[in-house]
């Protein structure tokens, strides 16, 4: 049996400090429940990205080492064929042109984008408040359109006998654009539907950036006023260190959607003519919506997810090397 002493305290005097092996404990307790408690508050949106994207993302990936025809949805057999849809589609030199295409177009729209949207977020910070918000409400008007209402007015100026940029050209002194056709080509299919896609996508850029450039204090433009230097040294210096994170964001985002896009390339010509607009994401359609052959398409997709991952990844390099991606 082990005896308890009780120490009276004195009216007046300083309790005596508890163990210093408890604090100590509390310490460790506290510490622990401070690495513990951010993963806590994530795991709910790691089951939902689980549940989401990791189940459907296994599920392209099995399917693309099957035979998944009509007939087998319907006979409900199971037919495995190993690597055989990745060495077809592989090995057709028409997946490696369309994925050049695919890749170049992209490139392209990326470029104009990012290009057209720090123009204008540039210029809206020099311009007066009313002719602003001008601006600003045109962007929102481009940008909340749907997408098969925009792509329907593009038809409809690029049109070869009703289209107003035909009639405008031949105003202007080029009669020979009286009847031509902007969709007779690959190529100028494809500068159409860039054009409609930059359209689209350089408002979301334009904000972004300007929320950028509006977070700069006016004294540091100030001072590269005083030191002398030019608008081109002042964005050099000024404006391009704030709005590079978000730059860099923003491109990677765009690369993202404008690989993947489809509504307009099939609302346009429907990856025509003869082919000359496809792209990957019109392959995919065609290899498995259109033409039922689910494993096929399964192998594409997993092939344009890795060049997804890889850009991914990049970005996530580029991340870690700004203080804005210092997560220690």
């Amino acid at each position: 049996m082990t005896a308890t002493a009780h120490v009276t305290v004195p009216a007046g005097a300083t309790p005596p400090a508890p163990p210093r092996d408890t604090r100590a404990a509390k310490r460790r307790r506290g510490r622990f429940g401070d690495r513990v408690l951010p993963y806590l508050l994530l795991l709910p949106a790691f089951a939902a990205i689980l549940v989401l994207l990791a189940w459907p993302l296994v599920q392209v990936l099995g399917i693309s080492f099957r035979k998944l025809d009509i007939g087998q949805l319907v006979s409900g057999k199971t037919v495995w064929v190993g690597f055989d849809n990745y060495t077809n589609t592989l090995s057709d030199p028409e997946f490696w042109t369309i994925t050049v295409r695919t890749l170049v177009f992209t490139a392209a729209i990326v470029a104009a984008t990012i290009a057209g949207g720090l123009l204008l977020a540039v210029l809206m910070r020099h311009l007066g408040p009313v002719v602003r918000i001008m601006v600003q409400v045109t962007l929102v008007l481009a940008w909340a359109t749907p997408v098969i209402a925009t792509t329907t007015v593009f038809q409809w100026i690029f049109d070869e006998r009703y289209g107003i940029l035909n009639k405008t050209l031949d105003r202007l002194g080029f009669p020979g654009f009286i009847g031509f056709s902007w969709f007779s080509s690959g190529p100028s299919t494809l500068t159409v539907i860039g054009l409609l896609i930059v359209w689209q996508a350089v408002p979301f850029v334009t904000f972004s950036l300007y929320a950028g450039i509006i977070g700069v204090p006016r004294e540091q433009y100030e001072a590269a006023g005083i030191d002398g230097a030019g608008p081109l040294q002042t964005f050099r210096a000024v404006t391009w260190p704030a709005i590079r994170p978000i730059t860099t964001m923003v491109t990677f985002l765009s690369v993202l959607w404008d690989f993947n896009a489809f509504a307009q390339i099939w609302a346009i010509r429907e990856g025509g003519p003869d082919g000359g607009s496809t792209t990957l994401a019109v392959v995919l359609y065609l290899k498995g919506i259109a033409g039922n052959h689910f494993g096929a398409a399964a192998a594409i997709a997993t092939l344009m997810l890795i060049v997804l991952a890889l850009i991914t990844g990049r970005y996530i390099q580029l991340l870690t090397r700004t203080p804005e991606g210092d997560l220690k």
